[in-house]
C-alpha cells in the first residue's frame, strides 16, 4: 500500500524506518512538519524542540556521543546557527549515526535569504543526499543513517521548499531498530583539543576519499540513457523540472549523493553524450567542481543562479522556448502580509509608530509585519535574536555622534527571545546600552505554525513542561525595572514605554498577551461595530492596520467575519464611533 506524503512527512517516516533514537529541532519553514510527524512515533523514539538550531545539533551530537542514532533539523539559515558544533563534529565523527537536514528556500518564500546550503557540505567535509521526490525523502533518508553509520560521521540530508511541501506516493517499509553500544569514554576522538583535531582531520580526509568512491557506486547517483545529443547533470528538484522538459529527449545523471560528488559516474556520462548541461538551483555547485575537474559543460550561463526554477523557466532558458499562458480578464488584488485581526503585536507597533525619534529593531517573526504600512514601526530586521544586538550597535554610534534624540527600542519575540535573544539582553546590560529591549510574549511560536517553545509551558508531546519566566530571567541578568504589560491596552502600552525611558535604573518591557489563534486558551468573544452616526471618516482606525477595517460608503465598517474584538481601533477613533458588542 502506498501513501501520499510531503516530502517532510516521508522524511518523518525515513528516519523512523531507519531506527533513530534521538530527534532534535527548531522549527523553521520549509522544515517544521518533519518533527511535527516524528511525534506520531514517539513510543519508538525520543524528539524534541530544542531552543535553537545549534543547541539542537549539540543535543543530537551527545546522543550519537553516547550510541544512539540521531536526527537534527532545521531551515537553512538555522544551519548558520549549528555551524560551529557540526564543524567540529565532522572532524570528531560520530558513535551512533546522525543526520542532519537542512530546508533550503530558494526564491525565500519564507526567509531572509536564499543561501544554498550545499556549500555548508564542502566547507564542513560532511557528506551530503538529495532527494527530489517523496519516496526519496524516505528512501534517502535512510540511505542518510546507513552512510553515517558505515563511515562514522555526521549525514547533511539537504531539500528544498518544493520538495519539502510537494506530496507523492510513498512505499512504506518497516522500522529496523538501531542497537545503543555501552558507552565507552574515547577523549582522543570526542575532545576537540587542537591537538585532538590535528589528529583527526587526515582521518576524515580519508574518509571523504572513502565516501567519494562509495559515490561513485552508489545507486543514489543513477544514469538514465535515453539521447546521446544531450546529457543533463542534475540533483534534487531541478531533476524532476528538466525530466518534465527534456522527456527522452536527453539523458541525465541524477545525483543524490551530491557531496562529495561521484567525478568518476560524472566523467563516464560525460563521454557518453556529446554536450553536456548542469541543471541546479542557485549556486553552481556541481557545475564548478566539474569544471575543475576539467568535464565541459555548461548551466548557470543559461540558467542563472537566482531564485528557484520551475519547468517553464528551464524550458525558456535552455531551450528558448517561451511557454505560452491563458490570459484572464480578471485582476488580483494585491494582498499583501499583514498582522492578524486582533494580533497582540498590534498595540505595541502602533503606540511606537507614533514618535518619528523612535528608532525600532525588530526580529524573525509575526511581529516583522510591524514594518509594513500603516504602522511602518521597524527600522531594521536582520536574524534571529539580532533585534537586541542591532539595536545595541545603533544606540551606541548615536551616543558616539551626539544623536541623544533617538530613542532606540529592540524588538524580539518570546520564541526568539530563547532561541538566541537572551544573549543580545545581556549586550546591552554589560555595555551599558539605552536600548529597551521588548519582548513580545504571544505564549507560542507563531510564524511557523504554533510549535511551543520554553516559554509556553508544553513540550513537543503537548505534555506540561517548565514555563521558563521572561521577566524572572531580565531580573535575573540585572534588569531592574522589567514591565509586563497587555499591548491591547493603548494607554498602559504608552505608559510602558514612557516608564521604560525615564527609568534611572535597566528597563525592559514584555509585552503579553496570547496568540488569538492558540487552540488550547479560551479567548474572550465578541466583535466591535462602528456607530455610522459617530463616524466623521478621519480614518484614523484605519493607521492600525487591521485587515477587518475598511473605509465602505464613506464610513469606516468593520468585517464581522474578521474582527475578534480587540478594540485597538475603539481607542484609536478619536469620536467614540467604534464600539465593543457584546459576545451573542
Amino acid at each position: 500500500m502506498k501513501n501520499l506524503l510531503s516530502g517532510n512527512e516521508a522524511a518523518a517516516r525515513g528516519a523512523y524506518e531507519a531506527g533513530v533514537k534521538f530527534c532534535s529541532a527548531y522549527p523553521g519553514t520549509p522544515s517544521t512538519e518533519i518533527f511535527e510527524n516524528l511525534v506520531q512515533y514517539k513510543d519508538s523514539l525520543y524528539c524534541e524542540w530544542a531552543p535553537n538550531e545549534k543547541v539542537a545539533v549539540e543535543s543530537a551530537y551527545g546522543a550519537s556521543i553516547a550510541g544512539a542514532s540521531s536526527l537534527a533539523a532545521m531551515k537553512h539559515v538555522g544551519m548558520n546557527v549549528a555551524a560551529d558544533p557540526m564543524f567540529t563534529a565532522a572532524y570528531m565523527g560520530t558513535g551512533g549515526a546522525m543526520v542532519i537536514v537542512t530546508a533550503d528556500d530558494p526564491s525565500m518564500h519564507s526567509s531572509q535569504n536564499e543561501q544554498d546550503n550545499r556549500n555548508y557540505a564542502r566547507a564542513a567535509k560532511i557528506p551530503m543526499v538529495e532527494p527530489s521526490d517523496s519516496q526519496e525523502c524516505k528512501d534517502f533518508m535512510i540511505e542518510a543513517f546507513r552512510i553515517s553509520a558505515r563511515f562514522g560521521v555526521p549525514v547533511i540530508f539537504r531539500t528544498t521548499t518544493r520538495v519539502c511541501h510537494s506530496k507523492s506516493l510513498v512505499q512504506f517499509g518497516e522500522r529496523m531498530e538501531s542497537s545503543v553500544a555501552e558507552y565507552h569514554r574515547n577523549a582522543s576522538k570526542f575532545v576537540c583539543t587542537p591537538a585532538n583535531a590535528h589528529r583527526n582531520h587526515p582521518i576524515l580526509e580519508k574518509k571523504l576519499s572513502e565516501i567519494e568512491q562509495y559515490s561513485n557506486a552508489s545507486e543514489l547517483n543513477r544514469e538514465e540513457i535515453y539521447s546521446t545529443k544531450v546529457g543533463i547533470v542534475t540533483s534534487s528538484i531541478a531533476y524532476e523540472y528538466s525530466r518534465e522538459v527534456f522527456g527522452e529527449d536527453a539523458s541525465y545523471l541524477k545525483i543524490g549523493l551530491s557531496f562529495p560528488l561521484p567525478m568518476e559516474k560524472i566523467r563516464s556520462f560525460a563521454s557518453k553524450v556529446d554536450r553536456v548541461i548542469v541543471i541546479e538551483e542557485l549556486e553552481p555547485f556541481i557545475e564548478d567542481q566539474m569544471k575543475a575537474a576539467g568535464i565541459k559543460c555548461e548551466g548557470k550561463n543559461m540558467i542563472g543562479n537566482l531564485y528557484e526554477l520551475n519547468p517553464e523557466l528551464v524550458s525558456e532558458r535552455v531551450l528558448g522556448r517561451k511557454a505560452s499562458f491563458v490570459t484572464s480578464d480578471v485582476t488580483a488584488v494585491g494582498r499583501p502580509p499583514a498582522l492578524c485581526p486582533g494580533c497582540p503585536h498590534r498595540g505595541f507597533f502602533y503606540v511606537l509608530s507614533k514618535k518619528s525619534d523612535y528608532v525600532i529593531c525588530g526580529d524573525i517573526g509575526c511581529y516583522t509585519l510591524g514594518s509594513a504600512p500603516p504602522l511602518g514601526a521597524m527600522d531594521s530586521c536582520v536574524c534571529m535574536g539580532g533585534g537586541l544586538s542591532v539595536a545595541h550597535g545603533m544606540a551606541k554610534v548615536f551616543e558616539m555622534t551626539a544623536q541623544t534624540g533617538k530613542k532606540v527600542f529592540g524588538v524580539v519575540g518570546d520564541s526568539t527571545f530563547f532561541h538566541s535573544g537572551m544573549t543580545g539582553a545581556v549586550e546591552i546590560l554589560y555595555n551599558k546600552s539605552s536600548v529597551i529591549p521588548c519582548i513580545l510574549d504571544n505564549r507560542i511560536t507563531g510564524m511557523t505554525g504554533h510549535q511551543d517553545n520554553p516559554g509556553t509551558g508544553f513540550d513537543l508531546e503537548g505534555n506540561p513542561s517548565p514555563m521558563i519566566d521572561i521577566a524572572k530571567v531580565l531580573q535575573a541578568y540585572g534588569y531592574e525595572n522589567v514591565i509586563e504589560v497587555d499591548p491591547q491596552d493603548l494607554k498602559a502600552m504608552s505608559k510602558a514605554v514612557d516608564d521604560a525611558l525615564s527609568s534611572k535604573v535597566p528597563a525592559a518591557i514584555i509585552c503579553k498577551r496570547p496568540c488569538l489563534l492558540i487552540k488550547r486558551i479560551k479567548h474572550e468573544k465578541g466583535m466591535c461595530i462602528v456607530n455610522a452616526g459617530k463616524c466623521r471618516t478621519c480614518r484614523s482606525c484605519l493607521k492600525v492596520g487591521c485587515p477587518a477595517i475598511a473605509i465602505v460608503d464613506g464610513k469606516a465598517k468593520i468585517d464581522s467575519s474578521l474582527c475578534t474584538g480587540c478594540t485597538v481601533c475603539a481607542q484609536v477613533c478619536p469620536f467614540g464611533a467604534i464600539e465593543k458588542e457584546a459576545s451573542r
